[in-house]
């Protein structure tokens, strides 16, 4: 029984480690905003929409593939930042293989 129980306080020490950081690009220059994702990995990137107001906004951005998911790609998208509007960074998209080979062999 205390075997299992260290090792339950072993995974939550652990869970916490992977804990993914958030921040407000609006509030940072398009060049801390890369930064951070380089030195982190991956961030969760949250900012107030452009188009609706008072809706937030926000995504997983990533420094590189293998930070996405089996299925998954890296994708080239944009940010507000606080020096510019089109802030370039990437995150993980999925692939959608399968819909142009069903529709190939079954058309509507």
């Amino acid at each position: 029984m205390k075997t299992v129980l260290f090792a339950a306080c072993l995974t939550l020490v652990a869970a916490e480690a992977q804990a993914i950081s958030r921040y407000d690009p609006s509030r940072m220059s398009c060049g801390t905003v890369r930064a951070t994702i380089a030195r982190e990995g991956a961030v969760i990137l949250r900012y107030q929409s452009t188009r609706t107001s008072g809706l937030p906004l926000y995504d997983r951005y990533v420094r590189s593939q293998s930070f996405c998911n089996m299925g998954e790609v890296r994708a080239r998208a944009s940010v507000p930042s606080a020096d510019t509007s089109s802030c370039i960074v990437y995150k993980c998209k999925r692939v959608e293989t399968d819909r142009h080979f069903r529709r190939r062999i079954f058309p509507d």
